[in-house]
């Protein structure tokens, strides 16, 4: 199986340690990566820059996968990337990722479900329609092979769900 492209959404600052074992583990195409340089680089473009790089982003990709820490739900862009990936089509998975160790070791608190305060076009609650994975193991180590091991069909199952809620 070809690996996917796919765009990645977490909150940078607290997030991007974390976001970053996920994104290297070689289970999706290289070019659904970013070095941290083009991260920092897009971070510092106006609004209207920021949403057209996002946009011309997802249009590229087939799913969207929200890393998830303990704020990122109340963050504008995950917000707005949810939002677009929905208006595209794209598969649409989430991945909690706070149990996995930052740069510190440290692990942090579950965040809220990003999907629950998104509407779908018919006003249901998007995360009644989209898997936000949350491995049973507390350890960094575990969390990091669950992920590792279920990452490819999620991304499968999101596509095959998308366009369907």
């Amino acid at each position: 199986m070809a690996k996917r492209q796919v765009f990645f959404s977490f909150e940078y600052n607290k997030d991007n340690w974390r976001a970053g074992q996920v994104r290297n583990m070689g289970k999706v195409s290289d070019s659904s990566t970013f070095s941290d340089n083009d991260w920092e680089e897009v971070k510092l473009k106006t609004d209207a820059k920021i949403k057209e790089w996002i946009d011309s982003q997802l249009a590229m990709r087939s799913c969207l996968v929200v890393l998830v820490g303990s704020t990122t739900s109340t963050r504008k862009w995950v917000k707005y990337e949810i939002e677009k990936a929905y208006e595209l089509n794209k598969g649409i998975v989430g991945i909690y990722i706070h149990n996995l160790e930052d740069n510190q070791g440290e692990q942090t608190t579950k965040g809220s479900n990003p999907f629950y305060n998104i509407m779908t076009y018919d006003n249901k609650r998007l995360s009644n329609f989209v898997e936000c994975f949350d491995s049973s193991y507390s350890s960094s180590k575990n969390v990091y092979a669950d992920i590792e091991e279920h990452l490819e069909q999620l991304i499968e199952d999101a596509i095959s769900a998308s366009g369907t809620y």
